[in-house]
């Protein structure tokens, strides 16, 4: 089976990391090609193909200003990412709360246990001007 191209959707697209790192600095403002580029620690032809893909995707857009082109997060795309993985959360979160469960009653049986009959026998003596 032929693989989806990586235009077709938000899931192709974030399925490479670097894409990934992208949206991730541009969820702190917006930002030019070349200080992608720069933070990325990759040349700026390879930067501007994936914000290619990005936007072809609606999931990154881009304004002039000046000579300068600034590239921001469009989020609204990611939804139906967002709605697929939500399933999973739930899954992971009722397996965390049965892990925590587990390790509360290994610590409970763990936790020494008060003796019965009120201690041993040579730790109820007191010394002489205790009483």
């Amino acid at each position: 089976m032929a693989r989806a191209a990586t235009t077709t959707d938000a899931f192709n697209a974030v399925a490479e990391p670097r894409r990934r790192q992208i949206l991730d600095l541009l969820m702190a403002g917006e930002r030019p090609v070349g200080e992608l580029a720069e933070l990325l620690g990759l040349a700026q032809p390879q930067v501007s193909k994936h914000l290619r893909v990005l936007r072809e995707v609606d999931l990154v857009r881009v304004r002039d200003e000046g000579r300068q082109r600034l590239y921001r997060v469009h989020a609204a795309p990611l939804q139906p990412l967002h709605a697929w993985l939500s399933r999973y959360e739930q899954a992971w979160n009722d397996r965390f709360d049965a892990m925590e469960d587990v390790l509360d009653d290994l610590a409970s049986d763990s936790r020494p246990h008060a003796p019965l009959s009120g201690g041993r026998p040579d730790d109820q003596h007191t010394t002489e001007g205790e009483s």
